[in-house]
This record gives C-alpha cells, structure tokens and sequence, in this order.
C-alpha cells in the first residue's frame, strides 16, 4: 500500500499522547525507551503523564511530537506495510519527514529538534515576541497589513502560510497587536495571539539559526531515498546540501504549507495519511482541497483500522 505521508508541528501535543502506542506496539514501546535513553531524561513520561505545561515547553514539544510521529510512521511501515512515495512536515513535522525520507535517523532526529527547541527558547527570551492567527483573509492583505503594522525597531512578518483564509503573523508583541487591530478594521473573522514563547519564522530568532546549522552538521545526514517538500521554499529537496539549507531557512522564514501541499497534490493522485499527534493537518487540507481525502493515524485505534485494511488505499 503506497501513500503520502505528512506530519504535524508543535501544537499537536496533548496529555497522554502515545500512551496507548507503547502499550499497544511493542515498535512503540521501544522507540520511547530508546527516546528517553538518547535524551537522558523520560520523555515517555512528559508524554504519557506529564503537567500540561511542561509538555508545552518548546524543548519537550518538539521532541514529544516528533517522536510520537515516528511511532505512527513505524508501525505503518512494519505492521500495516504502507510504502511512503513522498511526504512533508508542517514546520517542526519536516524532521519527522526527514527521517521517513531516509535521510536521517530517528535518534538523531530527536537530538537535533531537543536542541532546536532550546534554541528557539533561548531565541524568544532574547528577543521577545509573539504570533497570531489571521483567520477570512487573503494573503497579499495580510502581508500589507503586517508592512503597514511594522516600524524600524519593531516588525511583524507572514509565518505560516496554512491555507486560504488561515495566515500567521510574528513579530515583536506590540506589532504583532497593531496588525490583529488592523486585520480586524479590514475585515479579518478573527485575530488570534497565539500561545507561544516567541517570535518563530521571523527575524526575531535569527540567533538560534547560525547555531542549529552548526549542531546539525555534526550529524549523518544522507540523500533522501523518497521525495520530501520543504517548508522554506515548497520545493523538493534531496541532497545534504539542500536539506541543511532547507533547515535553517525554515526557522525565520514562513512555513508554505499550502503551498507545499498544492505540490504534493500535483505529484501524487492516491491517499494522504497524517502520521502523528492531532488532525491539524486534516483539516488545512480540507480548506487547501477539499475532493483529496487524508487518513488519520495518531492514535492506535486508528492505525488498527489501517492495518486491518479497513482504510481503503489507492
């Protein structure tokens, strides 16, 4: 069974989350164990049982959502036989990509987004900042109105390119404030601050980029054996080169997912699973297009449904 496989970013994370894989999937149950002794801290446990706000924590998001979503990748690939032909990940969800591309381990992975998430933390306590969702509006009015919102010392840019009518804006939290007015002046359904420790995909965490790229080439990183979309530019990308640059543009520049969905659309005609925590990305794609179905797979009931072939593939 052959499939498009997309993965989730930070804010998939729940309470609970793969609990019911590492009891129900022995594939699961190890990759958490071999997580927590990478990491050195229990990270199972975060997920399983841990305070809301602590698992919120960008270190321990980033690295809980990534591996939950490789567990689900696994156990498709070695219980329900699903071959990936192409896949992408929503921001943080591109290391999840990555490692179903083949281009990078799963242990190694979970280092790498560990240390990202601390950068980025790091990043928003030295510049602090803030994000909102722009919800019934176009992006070229977004984008004006983020230009119209920003002065010389205080900025606000396009973050999230989602879906039509879904658009993210970060920046500086009083620009941030002055453009949701605006949008909201303009016509906007609704102007959103989001729940977040900075300013992400802007300028404003441009010091955590130079370091990221440092850490990460210290790591294995081969050519993709599959294609995978990156969310920089909405283009493929396969070589070590292209994916390390693909990475570090990815922190301050906006994430194309609509984009980048519009190309996995004209590359691939079958089904779409969204491997991982949450449905998030379910339901962009309902708005992106609304005639291409995406499976489910985050939880072990689901991925029962597909192992069992109740799910029909093209």
């Amino acid at each position: 069974m052959k499939a498009a496989i997309i993965f989730p970013g930070q804010g998939s994370q729940f309470v609970g989350m793969g609990k019911d894989l590492a009891r129900q999937f022995r594939i699961a149950e190890r990759l958490f164990e071999e997580g927590d002794e990478t990491l050195g801290f229990s990270l199972s446990r975060i997920c399983f049982e841990g305070d809301k706000e602590i698992l919120t924590e960008t270190r321990n998001a980033q690295p809980a959502i990534l591996l939950h979503s490789i567990a689900v990748w696994k156990i498709l690939k070695e219980e329900a036989g699903i071959e990936a032909v192409i896949t992408a990940g929503h921001s943080l969800g591109e290391y999840s990509a990555l490692v179903a591309a083949g281009a990078i381990g799963a242990m190694d992975a979970l280092k790498i987004v560990r240390r990202r998430g601390e950068l980025m933390y790091k990043a928003g306590l030295r510049q602090p900042g803030t994000m909102a969702a722009i919800i019934g509006m176009e992006k070229t009015d977004v984008k004006k109105i983020c230009e119209n919102s920003s002065r010389d010392n205080s900025i606000v840019v396009l973050a999230n390119i989602n879906c039509p009518g879904q658009i993210v804006i970060s920046g500086y939290i009083d620009a941030v404030h002055r453009a949701m007015e605006m949008a909201k002046e303009k016509g906007a359904k609704k102007a959103i601050q989001l729940n977040v420790s900075g300013a992400f995909h802007s300028p404003l965490v441009s010091s955590a980029e130079k370091d990221l790229v440092l850490y990460i080439k210290d790591f294995k990183i081969r050519d993709t054996e599959i294609d995978i979309i990156s969310n920089a530019d909405a283009g493929v990308v396969s070589s070590k080169e292209e994916i390390i640059g693909a990475l570090s543009k990815q922190l301050t520049n906006p994430v194309l997912w609509s984009d980048s969905m519009e190309l996995l659309l004209k590359r691939w005609d079958g089904r779409i699973i969204e491997a991982g925590p949450g449905k998030v990305l379910t339901g962009l794609m309902k708005r992106i297009d609304r005639r291409r179905e995406v499976v489910r797979a985050g939880t072990a009931e689901e991925i029962k449904k597909i192992v069992a072939s109740e799910v029909d593939f093209v």
